[in-house]
């Protein structure tokens, strides 16, 4: 199941797409597990079930489901008569491309499940490597990437294209022998991915087991036998003693073969799957233990989840989309697949589907919002030796990210570029980043981009940055304010939708843009953000670098000042010096440590700052390795543009992602009222003094989770699981609590342990749930993590669709929860 809302919603036509059996259908939609010892107890409760199948189901849908049906039932269907799916099948030799120097050959083919892709060498013999078209998130045409743009003397774009992966795993570069042959794979290719964003929720479960019964039938026979039944439950994060896993493969094989096909092995899945702890919340409105009717359902929704508006309306639509019998529909009736199967999906979530969408408004002024901001963007890996790419700046926007920065330098041939100054890391063309910019800025989101300039350039060729600003972007470069009229606030992201803005050095404000009197300056340095002189105040050779600051102060071009609008790079002097000369289309720069000093010193000036007008905060230079600071704490004092470096999983990013995750995902979430208003002082030490202060105690019952990812390569070993619950905001607020470990159990581990906090500000409360393997000895691995805002949070009984430590999705890997959110008297 999917965490995001399209990969979790289900698709409304589920109701009406061909069903089978009641109780095979149960064995792929009740993908929760239940404990072993269980299963003696559970097969007779099967087979009660399957002989009062016909209760609920008509006798003219009866039919039997296969395990190598499931791996293909959606992709199959919708690929017959497909002319470049059939070519992919056949199969192609294609060029791997890594670099100019390095391009070869590969035979790549599609699986008969139309789901997995794999290639070899001439020379690999047998070895094959493979990849999931669920791990693709896009192709791209011709020469779309640097690596085939640095070959495109070779290859015509026509026979050219890429593979974009999902989270931070690389490209795939290809080249086809024919333009006819790229053709049929790009499309292909899109195909079998609209295909999977299409997905219902059956089939993603029909495939999921598909896929597992092919990880275990490893002779390729269609058959499991007990030992690749045992690998199997290794694979499965399950720990089972050999007696008891050869007692379900016993029961489970009715042919008494030996070995499980078809229908045996969902029989054995299911005797693994069923969910006893959605089964006991169903139990406790059900009346008679088989179904719910409308009216329990409605107790349910009300009394349970917490919900209000037209109770019985939403019950009647969950029994539509949800319930998997047309008979129980008929009598407005959910069984307990149908109630298996809305907790599983988007509305039974822990994130409140009608956060998903733009639901804040957006004609505030831009001071007004957190802004998705990434830190020098062009960075792949570190900060001292890694790769400069485009690609950073492609993969920051298709995340939201609305603020990317570029450190332009002087190159050779009068063309400026990009890298991390006074490093070893390897350099781009300015206007190849700007190219990038402009074809993905609005892709996923429609609100401005802002690009931070850090100039380092010389007059000449900062006038080919101005120019090329110009050119490749034309009219979505805001280049004059909105109404001709001097203004007065910020515009909102509403009035600037589709605009570049740039962030930068200006010469004179808006008022002599506006006159027109404004030529080239020298009136100080190109760009204050430089940051190696940035790096801290008490360090041994302060003096050193503030003299070499001093030498490198030069002129500014007219061209590229009339460049900048609503976003001029002042220096920061104090709050004091800002209230009574800063204007509200000036930016100040802080570095993480300038900006924690100014918060503990005067939190209250910092969000009365903020109120007016726009602030960036960056990470220490010492951060070399490109590691992250956790922008809560920036957010508390209302500081906007909190950037990040977006190629470095962890914590700050996962939060990042978390506040973001909101509102459309459009990159800009607007701050709480007490933020931005200007007759307002919110101190973030001490939220109590708040007039409107309204805290809250967050209760997390931690019931169970389901289908953990292994996180070590060895067969043997089984995850012990424990859950860190942690809150992100104002000091008072920041808590961490665990839950106990499980022992040996990733596969259904259950705990009912229930964690406590008191929030007292619940605006600005971000809540992360962290899945860590347990290890006494050493540090924990981590396992999966969710972060969400405590605003968002639906209450009830949730689950909650892990990520991995890309931000990705890792379906089925879930946890089961229950919550509740109380004010305090």
């Amino acid at each position: 199941m999917g965490n995001s809302e399209e990969e979790g919603q289900v698709s409304s036509s589920l109701a009406c797409s061909p069903r089978f059996d009641l109780f095979f259908y149960q064995c792929i939609v009740a993908c929760r597990y239940t404990a072993a010892a269980e299963a003696p107890r559970f097969y007779d409760l099967l087979t009660a079930q399957q002989q009062s199948a016909g209760d609920w189901d008509d006798p003219a849908t009866d039919g039997r489901v296969t395990t190598q049906q499931m791996a293909s039932t959606g992709n199959g269907l919708r690929s017959q008569g497909d002319d470049n799916l059939q070519a992919m099948l056949v199969g192609a030799m294609m060029r791997k491309i890594k670099s100019r120097n390095w391009k070869k050959q590969r035979y790549f083919k599609l699986e008969d499940d139309f789901m997995t892709i794999w290639y070899q060498s001439k020379k690999a013999g047998n070895v094959r490597s493979t990849f999931s078209v669920n791990d693709v998130e896009a192709v791209r045409e011709g020469h779309q990437s640097e690596v085939l743009l640095s070959i495109a003397d070779e290859f015509p774009p026509d026979r050219c294209f890429t593979l974009v992966f999902r989270g931070r795993r690389g490209n795939l570069d290809l080249v086809a022998e024919s333009a006819e042959e790229a053709q049929s794979w790009i499309w292909g290719m899109r195909k079998l991915i609209e295909n999977v964003e299409n997905m219902g929720e059956r089939e993603k479960l029909d495939q999921w087991i598909g896929e597992w019964f092919k990880k275990a039938d490893k002779n390729n026979d269609g058959r499991m036998n007990f030992k690749e039944v045992q690998d199997l439950l290794k694979m499965m994060n399950v720990d089972m003693n050999e007696h008891h896993a050869h007692h379900l493969f016993t029961m489970a094989d009715k042919s008494q073969s030996g070995t499980l096909e078809n229908d045996e092995f969902v029989l054995f899945y299911k005797m693994l799957t069923q969910r006893e702890d959605v089964l006991k919340v169903f139990q406790e409105y059900s009346v008679d233990g088989q179904k719910l009717s409308q009216s329990n359902l409605e107790d349910f929704l009300r009394e349970e989840q917490l919900e209000g508006g037209d109770i019985q309306l939403h019950a009647k639509q969950l029994i539509e989309c949800y319930e998997p019998s047309d008979k129980a529909k008929r009598m407005n009736a959910m069984t307990f697949d149908g109630f298996l199967m809305y907790l599983g999906s988007a509305e039974g979530s822990i994130f409140n589907p009608q956060r998903r969408g733009i639901f804040q408004d957006m004609t505030q002024p831009l001071c007004h919002y957190f802004i998705s901001s990434s830190h020098n963007t062009y960075l792949m890996e570190d900060q001292l030796r890694g790769q400069s790419s485009v690609e950073g700046y492609i993969r920051a926007l298709n995340r939201g990210c609305r603020c990317v920065e570029v450190d332009c330098w002087d190159g050779a041939n009068g063309e400026p570029i990009v890298y991390h100054g006074h490093t070893f890391t390897s350099k781009i063309l300015f206007k190849d980043v700007v190219s990038a910019v402009g074809n993905y800025a609005f892709k996923v989101s429609q609100y401005p981009v802002i690009l931070s300039i850090e100039n380092h350039c010389s007059v000449e060729q900062q006038r080919v940055m101005a120019h090329h600003l110009n050119h490749i972007l034309g009219d979505r470069l805001l280049k004059t304010i909105l109404d001709g009229k001097a203004p007065i606030r910020l515009p909102s992201p509403e009035d600037l939708k589709g605009k570049i803005l740039v962030k930068a050095k200006k010469d004179g404000g808006l008022e002599q843009s506006l006159s027109g009197v404004v030529e080239d300056s020298l009136n100080g340095e190109v760009s204050d953000e430089d940051e190696a002189a940035e790096i801290d105040e008490n360090h041994p050779h302060h003096e050193s670098i503030h003299r070499r600051l001093k030498k490198s102060k030069q002129r500014l071009s007219k061209e590229l000042s009339d460049c900048v609008v609503y976003c001029k790079s002042v220096h920061f002097t104090s709050f004091k010096h800002s209230r009574i000369h800063s204007k509200f289309y000036e930016v100040a720069s802080f570095t993480e440590s300038k900006a924690r000093k100014h918060l503990r010193e005067a939190g209250a000036e910092f969000v009365h700052h903020n109120s007016r007008q726009l602030s960036r905060v960056y990470p220490s230079g010492f951060r070399t390795d490109s590691s992250n600071f956790n922008p809560q704490e920036m957010w508390n004092a209302g500081c906007q543009i909190v950037a990040l470096n977006f190629q470095t999983a962890g914590e700050g990013m996962d939060v990042n992602d978390g506040l973001f995750s909101q509102n459309g995902c459009c990159g800009y979430v607007l701050k709480p009222s007490f933020m931005r208003e200007a007759d307002i002082r919110f101190d973030p030490e001490m939220p109590q003094k708040r007039d409107d202060y309204h805290p809250v105690v967050l209760t997390i019952q931690v019931i169970s989770g389901q289908q953990l990812p292994k996180v070590n390569i060895k067969e043997d070993s089984i995850v012990d699981p424990l859950i860190r619950v942690e809150v992100h905001g104002v000091p008072m607020d920041q808590a961490k609590q665990e839950t106990r470990y499980i022992e040996n159990n990733g596969f259904n581990p259950m705990w009912y342990d229930t964690l406590h906090f008191t929030i007292h500000t619940p605006e600005l409360a971000m809540v992360r749930f962290v899945v860590e393997d347990y290890d006494k000895t050493s540090k924990n691995d981590f396992v999966g993590q969710y972060t969400l805002p405590l605003s968002c949070m639906q209450q009830g009984y949730r689950h909650i669709h892990l990520l991995s430590k890309d931000g990705t999705s890792i379906p089925p890997s879930s946890l089961f929860v229950y919550l509740r959110i109380k004010h305090l008297e």
